[in-house]
């Protein structure tokens, strides 16, 4: 009865107008009057069970809009980011859906379902180094911290813009929609690091289209129907472990690449476990 329901839900977003209720819902995010804004506060935070504590400032007042609030920045030391030098971080609050090694070029979207790494990076050319290698997916839900910080320091090499649908990435499904996160609008960041390529994919999803990078802005909700790529390599774009890189406007969906050979140690964390932002997830 379960995946019944579950497939009659994800169906019904297949006749769904993705992207004009994304719209939507991007305009009321942005609302700036106050009764409206703080009423979503207050009522999205308790429905999702948003910690106001966690808040740098945890009044509602204290926010032009609820996505200024969505966004917000924590307090000092909420989150803890190993220290060791070796230690591959989580990107983010949000819980892991699937997490392991690829099988040559494919990776476990949930039991049963797989896509290709070329079709989730539009063909990009990391694709040839990371066959084989780690990948994570994190699921951020509505309740989750949702900027999005460095695993490990990297120099940027090139963004890439891929339009698509706008799916909901909410675990009933992903179990139910194929090749899903290679069918949605997704921001691809590659970086350069001391132990090969590391990709950053930072997948948009219905009522959650609106993506941000800390060097070039908002990227997404955009008017581009084509795959777009912006080269860095020129430029001397270099981020830090543990500092920010961007941030998503309403929830969504990471999914983290390296090359094999490149994480050792990992962390015993499977489908369905919680992790923080700066949490250890193996040693590179």
């Amino acid at each position: 009865m379960k995946s019944l329901i579950e497939r009659i839900l994800a169906g019904f977003q297949y006749i769904l107008p993705q992207h004009f209720l994304s719209r939507i819902v991007y305009a009321l995010m942005r609302s700036e009057i106050k009764w409206v804004k703080n009423l979503l506060i207050r009522f999205i935070s308790r429905i999702a069970g948003i910690n106001y504590d966690e808040a740098l400032s945890p009044n509602p007042a204290d926010y032009v809009s609820f996505n200024a609030w969505f966004t917000r920045a924590l307090k000092p030391g909420v989150r803890v980011f190993d220290a060791a030098p070796d230690a591959f971080l989580s990107p983010c609050d949000g819980r892991i859906s699937e997490t392991g090694s690829l099988d040559q070029n494919r990776i476990l979207q949930a039991k049963g379902r797989d896509y290709s790494l070329q079709d989730l990076l539009a063909n990009d050319p990391a694709c040839e180094q990371l066959i084989g290698g780690y990948f994570s997916t994190i699921y951020l839900s509505p309740k989750d911290y949702h900027r999005i910080h460095m695993p490990l320091g990297g120099r940027l090499q090139r963004m890439i813009h891929v339009p698509g649908r706008l799916f909901s990435v909410a675990p009933y499904t992903v179990r139910q929609v194929p090749r899903l996160f290679a069918r949605n609008e997704r921001v691809i960041s590659v970086f350069e690091t001391d132990s090969g390529p590391l990709v950053m994919v930072l997948v948009g999803a219905m009522l959650v289209s609106s993506t941000e990078t800390v060097w070039a802005g908002e990227v997404t909700p955009t008017k581009s129907k084509e795959v777009t790529v912006k080269e860095y390599s020129d430029e001397d774009i270099t981020l830090a472990k543990g500092e920010e890189m961007g941030r998503f406007n309403m929830g969504s969906t990471v999914i983290l690449l390296m090359p094999p050979g490149a994480l050792k140690n990992l962390e015993r964390l499977g489908a369905g476990d919680a992790v923080k932002v700066g949490q250890r997830l193996g040693a590179i």
